[in-house]
């Protein structure tokens, strides 16, 4: 259990324990700071164990005072567009504010859940998506709880501002992952060598912050070493995960005052989740996207060979950060010269719903300049002459949960109109989706 938990805060200058902060700031009714949220809190509802966690994992919204530009970028604030209000998304980019209020997580966790995970299995999936768990496991169970009443049902946070400056280290965790270390303390870290004084909080450096195992401490099924801090490969070398995903320029990390010429980071993390939305550099273009080559002969009565998925540069496989529920689909089809299919073999890459998370992490289909052989045989007539090869790499974002698997996770649905909504997020995240296709004619 991590020590030096965090009782009160300094604000203005005044040791005041923080449930004070939070009664004057409602009492007041200071613009921009909403500790409560009386329309969606119950009088009845005991909420003390969320007082406990947010002792150290102090709330986004008091951040947000000196902090507005990093709160509405992690909040969303700044991209509101539909993908965003519909699923928590932006271009593309998961947004880590909307880590536990998104219902695509509520869909996938509720599936999960059917599964009977044990305690320590529970723990485990919240603990990148609800850092505090790792200090808080008592209260694993409670946050599940309000995750699948989902909405604004949801009141504690998951990816905030503290659980991820609360953030000191990495450390070898030989029970998997995450590996990222938390100092559950007064002091937030960052990447500033310098950090001005304030009557707020201790700030204090940590070399973390510029490296690529700070990101992979959650994202480790994106690098080939996650402990490494930075990205080895032929274009890369010397960058880390931050130069793409956190668009870079210059000026003040807090809205008070500060050094105008810090190099600072947008708080939104843009990635991409769909391939028909690419970086702009075309050089790039070219390392990220998987790829698929095609060696093969034909025999007697057979065409066998092996199908090689590539990776460039690039620390990882398209598309998407997360590292545990990717289904990626090697398809081999034989046709012949009229487009009738003589034969077909499939090879699925990534576990079901039932065996997330029991057992070891499977290693990515393919990780960045890497390649994976994948063999096959089909069959086919004695003279192959006028047949085309086809092999296809597809992807799905979640698994595809059997009939039963669904069915029990809908029946737990309040109303016809949260399953039907369900419903469509599992049949749009658990589609596959075509990445790239080669062809070979014989």
């Amino acid at each position: 259990m991590m020590m030096n938990q965090l009782h009160d805060r300094k604000v203005w200058g005044w040791s005041i324990p923080l449930v004070l902060i939070s009664s004057f700031f409602v009492v007041v009714g200071l613009a921009g700071i909403v500790f409560a949220q009386e329309d969606t809190v119950s009088l009845d509802e005991d909420l003390t164990w969320m007082e406990e966690i947010e002792k150290t994992f102090i709330p986004s919204e008091q951040c947000k005072q000196c902090h507005d530009r990093h709160y509405e970028e992690w909040k969303g604030m700044r991209e509101q567009t539909m993908d965003l209000k519909t699923f928590g998304r932006v271009d593309g980019a998961l947004l880590h504010g909307t880590a536990l209020t998104s219902p695509v997580f509520q869909a996938v966790l509720g599936l999960w859940l059917e599964t009977k995970p044990d305690a320590a299995e529970r723990n485990r999936c919240l603990s990148c998506h609800v850092p505090s768990v790792t200090v808080f496991p008592q209260h694993t169970d409670r946050i599940i709880e309000q995750v699948m009443k989902g909405g604004k049902h949801v009141k504690v946070e998951g990816i905030s501002c503290s659980a991820c400056h609360l953030i000191s280290g990495t450390q070898e965790n030989p029970n998997g992952h995450p590996t990222f270390k938390i100092s559950a303390g007064a002091t937030i870290f960052g990447p500033y060598a310098e950090p001005e004084e304030n009557l707020v909080h201790p700030s204090k450096q940590s070399s973390i912050y510029k490296g690529a195992h700070y990101c992979a401490s959650c994202h480790f099924g994106k690098v080939k070493d996650v402990m490494r801090e930075d990205i080895p490969g032929q274009i890369l070398k010397g960058t880390i995960c931050q130069d793409c995903h956190m668009e870079q320029s210059t000026g003040s990390s807090t809205s008070q005052r500060g050094a105008l010429t810090r190099p600072i980071g947008r708080h939104w993390f843009q990635g991409i989740v769909i391939p028909g939305i690419m970086l702009s550099n075309r050089n790039l273009q070219a390392e990220w996207f998987s790829r698929v080559d095609i060696k093969a002969k034909a025999g007697q009565g057979v065409i066998a060979g092996e199908v090689l998925v590539k990776n460039g540069a690039l620390p990882h496989t398209f598309p998407g950060g997360d590292p545990v529920l990717k289904q990626f689909f090697v398809t081999v089809t034989l046709k012949s010269a009229n487009g009738q299919i003589v034969d077909q073999y499939e090879e699925r890459f990534g576990k079901t719903f039932e065996e997330l998370l029991r057992g070891p992490i499977p290693r990515p289909l393919v990780n960045g300049g890497t390649t994976r052989h994948i063999p096959f045989s089909l069959k086919t007539s004695q003279d192959a002459k006028g047949l085309v090869l086809e092999a296809a790499l597809s992807y799905a974002l979640i698994p595809e949960p059997t009939s039963e698997l669904k069915d029990a996770y809908l029946a737990t649905l309040p109303t016809d109109k949260d399953r039907e909504k369900a419903e469509a997020i599992i049949k749009d995240y658990a589609t596959p989706r075509l990445l790239t296709f080669r062809t070979m004619n014989f």
